[in-house]
């Protein structure tokens, strides 16, 4: 059969025609001239031709028409370009970023909220939470959204610091592998984020309290200014470091580690070297909002710091002979978690549970290793000490707030000699022991063995206070008149786990809880007029750390002798000495026997008369001799060793870890996947093989 030599060619032309329409190639690079040699050829061609004219018709309409140029925008030879615009942040878990406004498309090209809701990597961030047992939150939840919601101010994204990235990375990458899972991609610290030098933000300034929302000031106000008003975290963030900068001489703030939610739980210091403990100067603290619902606390410790600062720099004696004399250290909200809670049902609210606990739901005063019943039982024994009883090994086995752990770390860095909590819903200040002898009975006098001295502390506070020292009945904390204003804790009511015996029975602090209104949550205008009944109360507690004894310890070459302990005889609660050799031990007024002894040296003992008009500690050192056999074995334990063999309190990072994480480890045997792995069940082709490791 004959065939056209040209039929060939016409259906590789048709060929690539219908290609370049699929492809959307130029015209041009398919088009060559077909001959004519037959009939067939001139239909075939003319066939093509028709095609190639549909073909670059269709092309030339899909070609992006140049941008226009000033002035050519009506005459439809040109398009113009629509620029990338900021947009209200409306992504679920990403409305508490300090910003609010972002763009689209993210650093991820996710082009549309839908797209990143539907997204494996914004499922992460809503559920590592989770994941992760809290560690890291919201940390990592913050991070994830400055990269899927990234800032954007004047129409322009802002990335997000790579430092901030990076040092997360280090703090958070053990919980990762904890459960077996990579560090996220879209945290690629290097890929994602910017150096400072080329303009970044802080994804979690928010978290650290360093977006200051405090109002303008009038610029004439005296240094004495103190604004009595309800803060804020943030605020009172801001606050504290604006007081620390201004009095940076005999000021500073530290962080004692965080909240379960990440926030700081800050500490404004004053002393005359801010940061160190001075040999001889006793270590004093104010803890206030353990319960988030009871902020009177709080806000009287911010005001305090402002006060202590500006009368300081006036030359006020009483401020500045307290501070010359005493490291203070002021903790204002405990709980910042549960008062962000109790704010939201706004001041003037008088519940006793909303915000109380903390984003654990736990109680912080009922949180606390239980030495009380270990105490008791040691009472009856001779010889016994019912001090620095150590924490037992089954308290571990029940879930203990990064809060309460933070506390304990804090007391065991520095030798505090003498604290209060600052709580509310009361007028009276209670004393240990707080849980009752017999467990059965819920209001029963329980005394320690300091019961005169801890009276004495109770009385400084509330005889300088003008509503707990009036006489009348009819008041709020009316019932404690007749006791004058003061009670033994437990015989108001029986609880275990709290704060206050935990001090006593653990470490050398004695500390006291002082319920400072009848209202937990008091409208703003009341707070000029709580801070005037409790100012001079707060000075007058902080004076009595001076109360007592205090002293060195040496050996017979003037070396200090570190974990001494200081007797008292008839008083079965001893104290130890610190690091440099130094102690302090609180005495009321009255002649005793003191004894200082430690493993290896021969035990001395001074008598010491303390008059009742005296207001200094005594000076009393110890110069101890080494000694071959030591007969007390009660005593040849160090007090290193008083502590269990396996601490966790010890391993217990308060700067980035919420609890140990269950060691769920890898993937069992036949196991293909980690037990996470059913959160992304709902995504089909978009499942985050990323977050596999690769073994």
């Amino acid at each position: 059969m004959w065939a056209c030599p040209c039929s060939a060619l016409i259906s590789s032309v048709a060929w690539r025609a219908r290609a370049a329409l699929r492809l959307r190639v130029r015209s041009s690079s398919i088009g060559q001239r077909v001959p004519h040699h037959c009939a067939a050829c001139a239909r075939g061609s003319s066939m093509v031709l028709r095609l190639l004219l549909l073909l670059g018709g269709l092309l030339k309409a899909t070609e992006p028409a140049p941008r226009c140029e000033t002035g050519q925008e009506t005459l439809g030879q040109c398009q113009t370009v629509q620029k990338a615009k900021c947009v209200d942040i409306a992504l679920s878990s990403c409305t508490d970023v300090a910003y609010t406004q972002m763009m689209y498309p993210n650093f991820l090209d996710q082009k549309s909220r839908e797209v990143i809701e539907y997204s494996s990597e914004y499922i992460l961030i809503s559920v590592l939470h989770n994941l992760l047992q809290g560690e890291c939150n919201p940390d990592l939840r913050l991070l994830g959204c400055s990269v899927l919601a990234p800032q954007c101010e004047k129409d322009k994204v802002i990335k997000p610091c790579r430092h901030v990235c990076e040092n997360l990375k280090k703090n958070c990458l053990p919980a990762f592998d904890a459960i077996d899972m990579a560090w996220p991609y879209f945290l690629d610290c290097d890929r994602f984020f910017a150096g400072e030098e080329e303009g970044c933000f802080d994804p979690l300034a928010k978290l650290r309290g360093e977006v200051d929302v405090e109002e303008d000031l009038p610029s004439d106000l005296p240094g004495t200014f103190i604004q009595f008003k309800h803060h804020s975290y943030s605020q009172m963030v801001s606050t504290l470091k604006k007081t620390a900068s201004k009095c940076s001489h005999i000021a500073t703030t530290y962080s004692i580690g965080r909240s379960f939610e990440g926030k700081d739980l800050l500490v404004i210091e004053f002393s005359t070297k801010p940061g160190h403990h001075e040999l001889l100067k006793p270590e004093f603290k104010y803890i206030g909002n353990m319960h988030g619902n009871e902020v009177v606390g709080k806000e009287l410790l911010i005001y305090l710091a402002q006060y202590l600062c500006s009368e300081y720099l006036l030359g006020n004696p009483r401020i500045q002979t307290l501070i010359n004399n005493t490291r203070i250290h002021l903790l204002p909200s405990l709980n910042p978690d549960g008062y962000e809670l109790a704010a939201e049902e706004g001041a003037g609210y008088n519940g006793w549970v909303i915000g109380r606990q903390t984003a654990q739901n736990l109680d912080l005063n009922r949180n606390f290793p239980d030495l009380t019943s270990e105490a008791y039982s040691r009472a009856g024994i001779r010889g016994a000490r019912l001090d620095h009883i150590p924490i037992p090994q089954s308290y571990w086995w029940g879930k203990v707030a990064p809060e309460t752990k933070a506390v304990m770390k804090w007391l065991r860095s520095i030798p505090f000699v003498l604290s209060a909590s600052l709580h509310g819903g009361e007028l009276v200040v209670t004393y240990p022991y707080d849980y009752s002898r017999h467990p059965m009975e819920e209001k029963m006098f329980s005394p320690t063995p300091d019961e005169k001295m801890f009276k004495m502390l109770a009385k400084a506070y509330a005889d300088a206070h003008p509503v707990i020292s009036d006489r009348s009945e009819l008041r709020c904390g009316g019932n404690f008149v007749k006791r004058g204003g003061i009670i033994n804790g437990a015989e108001w009511y029986s609880f275990t786990g709290g704060m206050a015996d935990f001090n006593y029975l653990h470490t050398n602090c004695f500390e006291v809880t002082v319920e400072v209104g009848c209202e937990k949550f008091p409208l703003e205008e009341e707070l000029f007029t709580i801070w005037h009944e409790n100012r001079d109360a707060l000075l007058n507690y902080m004076e009595m750390v001076h109360r007592g004894i205090k002293g060195i310890v040496s050996d017979k070459f003037g070396n200090p002798i570190k974990n001494a302990r200081i007797s008292v005889r008839g008083i079965q609660h001893d104290v130890t000495t610190a690091a440099d050799g130094d102690y302090w031990r609180l005495l009321p007024p009255g002649t005793y026997i003191i004894s200082a002894q430690a493993a290896g040296y021969s035990r001395v003992m001074k008598r010491v008369t303390l008059p009742a008009k005296m207001k200094r500690a005594g000076r009393v050192d110890f110069v101890l001799r080494p000694v071959e056999a030591w007969p007390n074995k009660l005593l040849r334990r160090s007090m290193e060793d008083m502590y269990d063999p396996y601490d966790p309190l010890e391993l217990f990072d308060p700067h980035a870890q919420h609890g140990q994480p269950e060691a769920r480890g890898g993937s069992p045997p036949g196991r293909e996947k980690p037990w996470w792995w059913s959160y992304f069940s709902s995504l089909d082709l978009h499942k985050p093989l990323w977050l596999l490791k690769q073994h």
